[in-house]
């Protein structure tokens, strides 16, 4: 059975890694988790400075999923890669996908440069859900001019393949994926958290510090799939999957809908093996199925 898939030119062993910021750099994880069997390792959003993030309390379980209102919190790209690609050079089998976060254009591109000649590295996914501060704090990901515009000023600058990672808090995640399609990205990856609130009615207070936060977990996995399958209906790029997969039949689900491949997020946190519990399910379905190759199946639906 052949179980690679191939995204801009990189040739990944299967379909099956994990979202950002669900995972660190997998240094952690790797005590649960034969790193060398995912088809990608993507790391936590990186910033050219180190960020502290939001004050706490930053996450509130949900019905069927969690809110979270981390925002970003990482150490910057110095310490990334001194430590965190460090770390990974020891899995070769295993491609790197960079998550990339900024206020700015010019926050981006310091990043984007500053990996640029770093072997590890092998995809960029950009996160176009950070605010833009040059723009009132409206988030990139939700103006159409802005997605194309950072898409194609990181395109400029980069060295390795890019992947915009496209906000479903929007009126129509299509005429997202055009403009970073027509940005120059070399695929797409979908989608973000969607924004939620918590209220604690016995204190009457926010559960959240920072009052809303990222919805994610299995309650959004329809949404998810109703804007993949959208998405690939739009564009002509590959796209990444991702919202909600906790089993293989979300995967599946999710391959059959468009995307090429599946990121897994939430699941992470209260299952640590999970990626590799949804690839042993995909393999043993096409062995069910008789199919050959996973390809075959990416958005027949």
């Amino acid at each position: 059975m052949k179980t690679s898939v191939n995204i801009a030119g990189v040739e990944f062993q299967n379909p099956v890694m994990e979202a950002s910021g669900t995972f660190g750099s997998g240094m952690e994880y790797s005590e649960f988790v034969d790193l060398n069997k995912l088809g990608a390792v993507v790391t936590k959003g990186v910033a050219n400075v180190p960020w502290p993030g939001n004050p706490t309390p930053r996450i509130a379980e949900v019905r069927s999923g969690m809110l979270n209102a981390i925002g970003l919190q990482n150490p910057g790209v110095d310490v990334f890669c001194e430590r965190d690609l460090k770390f990974l050079e020891e899995f070769k089998n295993t491609k790197v996908l960079v998550n990339v976060c900024g206020h700015s254009a010019e926050e981006y591109i310091e990043v984007v440069e500053r990996l640029a000649n770093e072997s590890r590295v092998d995809m960029l996914e950009i996160n176009i859900s950070c605010p833009n501060v040059k723009e009132g704090g409206i988030a990139f990901g939700q103006d159409p001019k802005a997605v194309e515009e950072i898409t194609r000023l990181v395109k400029a600058h980069a060295k390795q393949p890019i992947v915009m990672k496209l906000s479903p808090n929007v009126t129509d995640i299509k005429v997202m994926a055009k403009a970073a399609e027509a940005g120059g990205a070399d695929a797409i990856s979908l989608i973000n958290t969607l924004t939620g609130m918590k209220i604690d009615v016995e204190r009457q207070q926010f559960v959240l510090a920072n009052k809303t936060g990222g919805m994610s977990g299995p309650a959004v996995h329809p949404i998810a799939v109703r804007m993949v399958y959208e998405c690939s209906k739009a564009v002509q790029i590959p796209i990444i999957g991702m919202g909600g997969i906790s089993t293989w039949e979300d995967a599946i689900e999710m391959m059959l809908a468009g995307a090429t491949a599946v990121s897994v997020g939430t699941a992470n946190f209260y299952n640590p093996t999970a990626t590799l519990d949804i690839l042993a399910g995909i393999e043993d379905y096409m062995r069910r199925k008789k199919i050959e190759d996973i390809n075959s199946i990416v958005g027949i639906v």
